[in-house]
């Protein structure tokens, strides 16, 4: 089976959500220019617009569109990406219980490779964004878990987009993205599992190397 570097391939409501199936893809269409606020903000949420505000202001910038700065671009996107989703803790998810078995240099080379995977995924979509509307839901919030719940507004169907994350130290950091009511963490677990039940662990990860490689040489 071979890894797939999008978040679900859900039928035919999906079209559009190609966009968001990206890690930034999806966090872009909350910076829509129609936002709506059904409630009023908890910390997760703003944790969510400042990052959101970040990546607009990258997207934005003249300098950064000239040619030659691509690069520069593509990176600051990452860093500010980076900074609030938390990789790791995604990493752990999706590989299941196998991550508990693993030294740490090999759990560092898989979130490194997974980061890679997930990041790919929104590299070339960024520039499709077309400023969809949003409308914030609620925040739930349980200790140190939360999700933000919100409704893209794409003129023809509203798509739900839900982000859970995790509080560390007073920072809240996104472990998953739910769109339409499917997991992008557990989308990944599925295809997992599924080469670690007829294959080794060392097969995945040799196949995630592989795309990591594919995707650096493009």
């Amino acid at each position: 089976m071979e890894i797939m570097g999008s978040a679900s391939t859900q039928a035919q409501r999906w079209g559009w959500v190609k966009v968001a199936s990206g890690v930034a893809g999806l966090l872009l269409l909350l910076g829509g220019v129609a936002v709506q606020m059904a409630v009023a903000a908890g910390g997760a949420t703003e944790a969510m617009k400042s990052t959101i505000e970040e990546v607009l202001t990258i997207l934005k910038d003249k300098d950064l569109k000239q040619p030659g700065k691509a690069e520069e671009r593509r990176r600051r996107l990452e860093q500010v990406v980076g900074d609030r989703f938390d990789y790791q803790e995604m990493s752990k998810r999706a590989l299941g219980s196998p991550w508990n078995t693993l030294a740490d240099k090999d759990k560092q080379e898989f979130v490194a490779l997974f980061q890679t995977l997930l990041t790919n995924s929104y590299a070339d979509k960024i520039e499709a964004y077309s400023g969809e509307g949003v409308k914030y839901i609620n925040e739930r919030t349980e200790n140190d878990y939360a999700e933000v719940r919100t409704k893209v507004l794409n003129g023809k169907v509203d798509i739900p987009l839900d982000y859970r994350l995790l509080n560390r130290g007073g920072d809240w950091r996104v472990y998953d993205v739910v769109v339409d009511g499917v997991s992008l963490v557990n989308n990944y677990r599925g295809q997992f599992s599924k080469i670690l039940r007829s294959s080794t662990y060392a097969d995945l990860v040799d196949q995630l190397r592989k795309k990591s490689e594919k995707i650096k040489v493009q």
